[in-house]
């Protein structure tokens, strides 16, 4: 009796025990960029596991468009505009351009402050940028015990000016950091950050890294492609180059998290570990200058990259692994989950109340997690962007506003005009605005966009936004008409009807822009420009 007693006790305990947690966060990983979501050339086998043994959240969306906002939500619960940061951490000077402080506030409460309090060892290891330089405090006054990372004040992970290959070798170096952290904390609940460099430019991968990839030969035609790589790489000499770097890049990032599974095995920690992966957001823009080869990055299906509020820039992977407690083989089309639900998710999980003052605009969605079927979310997930698009695509840059409520997407601005809407499970690349055909629709969820943007601080970023928007508004002076057939027929040298690249682009004052200017203009993409093409491109 005694004996089955302590066994009771055992079985008690262990089921009490709260789960690690490492949440993996990749840099600038496109929602296209692995093999289980459809990437025709990159070997991503660990990331495929993960989806086996897990659940991938399909509607999975981070809450902005560039890193450190987007780091901000999952730290906090909060819409990054609550704490002004509107775009990336930078100097004292670019941040004060845009209205942002200089690093989030420590005092805000984090998830690891929590988890912190209820007995959880707690790390960040990798990329941190949310906030360095003078006076900016370490991760360690955000609820960390130890951390070693990059853009931060905190303990180096290295030294990338001394180490040619420090991005490419820096996930490993984390990864080995995780393993460390997990053998000396393996008998108590810990939580891990785990936030990687790559694939975010500038990528160098190694010589051994690359040779992965040597017989690699891509092509932008490529149906797993999409529109996008028509766009971007009809005329583009270094696209095998180019994407043998970035795949060579993601393969090292995958091959050293199956290194990290490997090891959880092998300390028995498997079944206790809850691990979450997604990226801080869309792929980078081929066309930013710093981007090179991680600028053919895939969104997959999906509109627009990185600075963008269209699906490509905000949607990522939501792949959450816990053997036993999540399910296994689980594709989630559903739910709508945002980047806000992942403190007061993980708070519910660990057994943590997350207090009322804090203030979460996301939602536990633990049970969904587990298992339970979609229902529709408690409140809308919103969005605010007030910092350039790149990209010469005018589709790079909606409305400053944003709200996801249930099957709809409004974009509008700041005054609640040029509303743009679109039903995202029938229409995932938002190819057709439907804003005409539901002004019920429109009137709705503008108002709650409105609503939401009043609950913001106030901004001069904001501000200056607006400002901008009802420029555009004002009636503008009349342009010169221009006689284009006249135009096309001087410019069709060999007067056989159609404009080649070599007559077309001369002509072009923005010489930067005029390559794409001309796919732009192609529409049947057959290399060339009809007149009817270049005429109507005027109109």
């Amino acid at each position: 009796m005694r004996n089955l007693l302590a066994l009771l006790l055992l079985t008690l305990t262990a089921v009490a025990r709260p789960p690690n947690v490492i949440f993996i966060l990749t840099d600038d990983q496109g929602w296209g960029d692995a093999k289980f979501a459809g990437h025709p050339y990159v070997k991503t086998p660990n990331l495929d596991r993960l989806v086996k043994e897990g659940t991938w959240f399909r509607q999975f969306y981070v809450a902005a468009t560039v890193c450190s906002p987007s780091r901000t939500a999952f730290m906090t619960s909060h819409y990054p505009a609550r704490h002004l940061v509107h775009g990336h951490f930078s100097d004292h000077a670019a941040n004060a351009a845009r209205s942002m402080p200089d690093w989030l506030d420590a005092d805000v409460t984090t998830l690891p402050d929590l988890l912190k309090q209820a007995g959880y060892a707690t790390a960040h290891f990798g990329k941190w940028h949310l906030g360095g330089g003078k006076g900016a405090p370490a991760p360690e006054a955000y609820g960390f015990d130890v951390s070693k990372t990059v853009n931060s004040n905190g303990p180096s992970l290295g030294d990338e000016g001394k180490e040619p290959y420090f991005r490419a070798k820096s996930t490993a170096l984390m990864v080995d950091e995780t393993i460390k952290f997990a053998q000396a904390n393996k008998d108590k609940p810990f939580y891990v950050n785990m936030w990687t460099l790559v694939p975010h430019a500038p990528l160098k991968p190694t010589p051994e890294q690359l040779a992965v990839y040597a017989d690699l030969q891509p092509k932008a035609d490529d149906p797993a492609f999409g529109e996008w790589a028509k766009k971007y790489f009809g005329d583009a000499k270094d696209l095998r180059k180019q994407m043998q770097v970035f795949c060579a890049s993601l393969t090292d990032l995958d091959t050293q998290i199956g290194r990290l599974l490997d090891s959880l095995e092998e300390l028995g920690l498997t079944n206790d570990t809850l691990i979450v992966l997604s990226s801080d957001n869309g792929p980078e823009d081929y066309h930013v200058g710093n981007a090179a080869n991680a600028g053919v990055g895939s969104p997959g299906p999906l509109r627009a990259r990185k600075r963008s509020m269209y699906e490509g820039g905000i949607r990522t992977f939501g792949l959450v692994r816990w053997p036993g407690k999540v399910p296994a083989g689980r594709i989630e089309e559903k739910a709508v989950v945002g980047a806000v639900d992942f403190l007061p998710t993980i708070a519910a999980i660990a057994g943590v109340k997350v207090p009322a003052e804090l203030a979460a605009d996301g939602e536990d969605l633990s049970a969904l997690w587990r298992g339970a079927p979609a229902t529709p979310r408690t409140h809308a997930l919103h969005w605010e962007w007030l910092s350039s698009v790149a990209g010469p695509y005018a589709d790079y840059a909606p409305p400053p506003l944003c709200v996801r409520d249930g099957d709809w997407k409004l974009f509008v601005d700041h005054s609640g005009k040029n509303a743009q809407l679109f039903d995202i499970p029938k229409d995932p690349g938002e190819h057709q605005d439907v804003a005409g055909q539901h002004p019920d629709v429109v009137k709705t969820l503008t108002e709650k966009a409105l609503a939401w943007a009043k609950t913001l601080p106030a901004s001069p970023a904001r501000d200056k936004v607006a400002s901008r928007a009802e420029v555009k508004k004002a009636p503008a002076k009349a342009k010169p008409t221009l006689d284009r057939p006249k135009i096309f027929d001087a410019w069709d040298k060999d007067k056989d009807g159609f404009l080649a690249k070599e007559e077309f682009i001369p002509h072009m004052a923005d010489q930067a822009d005029a390559p794409a200017r001309f796919i732009r203009f192609d529409k049947d993409k057959d290399g060339r420009l009809s007149k009817e093409e270049f005429v109507r491109a005027g109109n």
